[in-house]
């Protein structure tokens, strides 16, 4: 038997009708972003006819509304595209990783890293020091929070269920400490923290986006390169190993393809929680769960998951702007009692 064959998925039919249909899905789940991108630029406070925004799209300097089609809501957009694919892919990643359904980036501590620096640095500096560099603060807080599961987790090598319950703990301190901060901080520090705790795309910019968009681009074509070795890992360390695999190379670069891409995201729109653990399950039940098809197809449906939420927040209830992460948490938290429920019914 041959490693490619030794690594499909069980039900698998022959190779070419599977990858003709992945295709697909993955061209109609494009189709159905791009129209929805376009629902999206047409809607908001301000009426828009479908004409206008396609006339401020193709010559700006003739349309009235190009400011608001280019700067307000274009930017914001294309942010909640990138913030739920990066998303979508770290949990994909971790999932894959650990071998457990429930894994996300908020449940091994990435997220909560990020909401302690972010609010550390509201509490501490306030509007003392450009908002800008609140990014930059949460993106190292991610990073340090990964760091540290992992020194916890260590003992002669990475075990995946040992580095889901440090995380856990991790999490559980870090979400007391970020409470503590924010009740001790001034109001309006306060006010900002709980915005930016909630997951918000508002008043997303060009710059936002043009700082988002690289760790993708880094990422993405990275964790790819290693979808043969986590379809081997899927099958046990042992497996993988025998198949030639460095299991804990391959664990460690995945690992940290995952923290930027949460950390990142979650940097440039809040703490959006249950897109990691969402949209992979969803993308499985479409594609199967081999690895690189897995990916893109996640990456799709979490773009679909935020940009649907903010949407929402954006016109559901004008003149209101509600954050994204009230919508995504509305779902996701039925959808992990669900998985919760199925993962106890499968145990027994």
């Amino acid at each position: 038997m041959t490693h490619s064959a030794s690594l499909r998925q069980p039900g698998d039919g022959p190779l070419d009708a599977h990858r003709t249909r992945d295709l697909g899905i993955a061209t109609l789940l494009g189709l159905l972003l791009l129209a929805s991108m376009g629902l999206s630029l047409g809607l908001g406070s301000f009426p828009t006819s479908f004409g206008e925004v396609g006339q401020a799209l193709a010559t700006p300097e003739d349309s009235d509304i190009a400011f608001i089609v280019w700067e307000l809501r274009l930017p914001r957009i294309v942010l909640a595209v990138l913030v739920g694919a990066a998303l979508a892919m770290a949990g994909a990643i971790l999932q894959g990783i650990v071998r457990n359904p429930l894994a996300s980036p908020d449940v091994i501590g990435i997220t909560s890293g990020a909401a302690l620096a972010a609010v550390a640095f509201l509490a501490l500096f306030g509007t003392g020091l450009s908002i800008h560099w609140l990014p930059a603060s949460a993106l190292l807080g991610a990073l340090l929070a990964a760091m540290l599961v992992f020194l916890l987790a260590w003992k002669r090598g990475i075990s995946p269920s040992r580095m889901v319950l440090v995380g856990i703990g991790l999490s559980a301190a870090m979400g007391a400490m970020t409470t503590l901060l924010i009740v001790i901080s001034d109001d309006a520090a306060a006010m900002v923290a709980y915005v930016w705790l909630t997951g918000s795309l508002y008043a997303a910019q060009w710059q936002d986006v043009l700082g988002l968009l690289p760790w993708l681009l880094v990422a993405v074509p990275l964790c790819l390169t290693q979808a043969r070795h986590m379809d081997a890992m899927a099958l046990g360390d042992q497996v993988a190993q025998g198949l030639g695999v460095n299991v804990l190379r391959s664990r460690l670069l995945l690992m940290a393809c995952s923290v930027a891409l949460a950390g990142a995201a979650v940097a440039f729109a809040g703490g959006l929680s249950f897109v990691g653990l969402i949209a992979p399950h969803i993308a499985a039940r479409l594609v199967g769960r081999g690895f690189a098809r897995l990916v893109p197809a996640a990456a799709l449906v979490g773009a679909l998951i935020v940009l649907y939420a903010d949407l929402l927040g954006r016109v559901a209830f004008l003149p209101k702007d509600l954050p994204a992460g009230i919508f995504v948490s509305g779902v996701g938290a039925p959808f992990f009692v669900y998985l919760l429920h199925r993962t106890r019914y499968q145990n027994h």
